[in-house]
C-alpha cells in the first residue's frame, strides 16, 4: 500500500498533517520530497495543477492551434 501525506519537519521530527490508518507498531519506509515555495507562494505541484486545469483552447480568440499553419506560413501554406 502506498499513501502520500504532507508533513512538517520540526525540531528533528516529521509531524504529519493528517492521521494515518496504520496499526500501532507498523513499520514503514519514508521517502522525503521537499517543497520549496515559489515566488508566487505556491509549490511546483500547485503550479502544475493550475496549468493542468487551464482549458485546452479558449473559445473565440484569434489564435487557435487549428490555424497554426496559416499563422506560420500565411494563406498559401494552409491546406
Amino acid at each position: 500500500m502506498t499513501t502520500t501525506v504532507e508533513a512538517i519537519y520540526e525540531q528533528g521530527v516529521l509531524r504529519l498533517l493528517q492521521p494515518l490508518s496504520l496499526a500501532e507498531g507498523t513499520r514503514v519506509d519514508v521517502i522525503v520530497f521537499t517543497r520549496e515555495p515559489t515566488a508566487e507562494g505556491g509549490t511546483p505541484a500547485d503550479i502544475l495543477a493550475a496549468i493542468a486545469a487551464l482549458p485546452l483552447e479558449v473559445g473565440s480568440e484569434e489564435f487557435s492551434g487549428r490555424d497554426d499553419d496559416k499563422i506560420l506560413y500565411g494563406d498559401k501554406g494552409a491546406r
